[in-house]
């Protein structure tokens, strides 16, 4: 049988089709324009992605046996706002999750409502790119579109309706919301009620692989599909991508250095943190995870790569770094605030450090080694919840280099894992598919056959040692310019 995988990003649609034994046997993408319709504002037309999909599908399976297809999910973009009226009419374009326009929104929710009530009401904080800060903008700014929604969803979840006519989100995307209670996998009524809606606007949530519905008899033929499709929920795209790269279960880690960066750990049991430092979201494997965001990881190397040295060579660039955890420069990593676990939108990168005799490859290095700290940050607070994590995956552009792989492996003291197909939220999508058609018993069962670790990079005991040392340092400076960021900011 064939499943499809569908990855909702905010550039593109990208389409896989996937047989029962994880081979991919295409991939399409598709384009679709953002709107920037004021400065810092970010904006989509949900019709453009519906349509965009299906165009992509129609050209995804254009040479395969349109009967063997068994199912299609999703992994998208989390956090934005669709709405629908009465009619099932969109009625503005969708606030996607890069969207700024919510700063007063996020500081009456963190310091009105109060964040120990949010995380009391939610497992979260609020940030300016969850859905809630959203819809008490819409509330206040564009009161007659507020008045009309009939139906609040997430941006994978239209096409989800599109295709099935069931109104339906899972508990991993739903979790970034601010409007689900994490812990409970329901609904928060207090969250509800900061926000101005009802349930009956709110989808019903199921978990990542289960069956909402069947195709649409109409869509179905107009595609060439047989009548018995299925459509399954889908994970938000960070959910999704760990589902294929197999980090589920109990303590499994993902690190992701891609323009941002993202530690994702995947746990059995919910927790949260006493400051709220890293996401507590539900996983699309059925249990929890804990998510570190920090908004600048392989985008710091382009950045010193290409404004800085001007550079593309960059494997050239880290060829003369030998002296590995002996490093004198620091390089904190805030080149566009931080997320987690500091949430300093004020925060910003610096070289600490340097003397008249410090060379080129030591800048280089400290920009590699201050990722990685700004990683470990997050992988502290998890550790300070009691989880253990011994490995970790690796994914995305900063993965192909080899010396940041050595770095993160020895930062972190952990076994970091290289697998062999690195799909993203579009493979982990086609997994959730072939779960929820029984192809396997679940998600952990799939993830176990599917996904291939071809490298693992060993920490080494005396690296290890040495960058804790410097690890010990680092940790020091953002304390240190803390209210300085604040000055300067003014």
């Amino acid at each position: 049988m064939l499943y499809i995988g569908v990855d909702l990003g905010t550039s593109a649609v990208k389409l896989l089709l996937m047989d029962e034994n994880g081979k991919i046997q295409n991939i399409v993408s598709k384009e679709y324009p953002l709107f920037f319709p004021h400065p810092g504002w970010s904006e989509q037309n949900p019709q453009d992605w519906y349509a965009q999909t299906v165009e992509g599908i129609r050209e995804l399976t254009a040479d395969c046996d349109k009967q063997q297809i068994a199912g299609i999910s999703f992994g998208g973009q989390m956090h934005g706002l669709v709405v629908l009226d009465e009619k099932d009419e969109v009625i503005r374009p969708a606030i996607l999750w890069n969207d700024g326009r919510t700063e007063k929104e996020t500081v009456y929710l963190n310091e009105v409502i109060g964040k120990d009530k949010l995380s009391e009401y939610t497992a979260n904080i609020a940030f300016a790119g969850f859905t809630a800060p959203k819809i008490l903008w819409l509330k206040e700014n564009e009161p007659e579109n507020f008045a009309r929604i009939s139906k609040i969803m997430l941006p994978k979840d239209y096409l989800a309706y599109k295709l099935s006519g069931v109104f339906c989100t899972d508990y991993s995307d739903a979790s970034g919301m601010l409007l689900m209670d994490v812990k409970n996998k329901r609904w928060s009524k207090e969250m509800m009620e900061v926000c101005g809606v009802t349930e009956q606007q709110l989808p019903t949530i199921y978990e990542s692989y289960d069956v909402v519905g069947h195709m649409k008899a109409d869509v179905a033929e107009e595609l060439g599909f047989g009548s018995g499709v299925k459509v399954i929920a889908g994970a938000g795209d960070n959910a999704a991508a760990a589902v294929g790269t197999g980090t589920v279960g109990d303590g499994m880690c993902n690190i992701s250095l891609g323009t941002s960066g993202t530690i994702f750990i995947s746990s059995s049991s919910f927790g949260v943190d006493d400051n709220n430092a890293l996401h507590s979201f539900a996983h699309a494997d059925g249990h929890y995870h804990l998510m570190g965001c920090m908004l600048s990881a392989a985008s710091c190397n382009k950045w010193w790569m290409d404004e800085i040295l001007k550079t593309k060579e960059y494997a050239a660039e880290q060829e003369d770094i030998v002296k590995l955890g002996e490093n004198q420069v620091f390089y904190l990593p805030y080149l566009m605030g931080e997320r987690s676990p500091h949430n300093d939108p004020k925060a910003r990168a610096t070289f600490t450090g340097m003397t008249m005799d410090t060379t080129r490859e030591e800048m280089t290095q400290a920009v590699l080694e201050g990722v990685a700290f700004g990683l470990r940050d997050s992988l502290e607070v998890a550790r300070s919840l009691g989880i253990r994590i011994e490995r970790t995956k690796i994914c995305g552009g900063g993965a192909k280099s080899p010396l940041w792989k050595k770095i993160i492996a020895n930062v972190m003291n952990l076994k970091v894992d290289v697998i062999e197909s690195e799909e993203g939220p579009g493979y982990g999508g086609a997994i959730l598919a072939a779960v929820g058609c029984g192809e396997y018993a679940s998600v952990e069962d799939a993830a176990g056959k599917l996904v291939k670790v071809i490298e693992t990079v060993e920490p080494d005991a005396q690296l290890v040692e040495k960058y804790e040392e410097r690890y010990r340092k680092f940790r020091k400076i953002y304390p240190a310019m803390k209210e300085l960021f604040q000055v300067l900011a003014e």
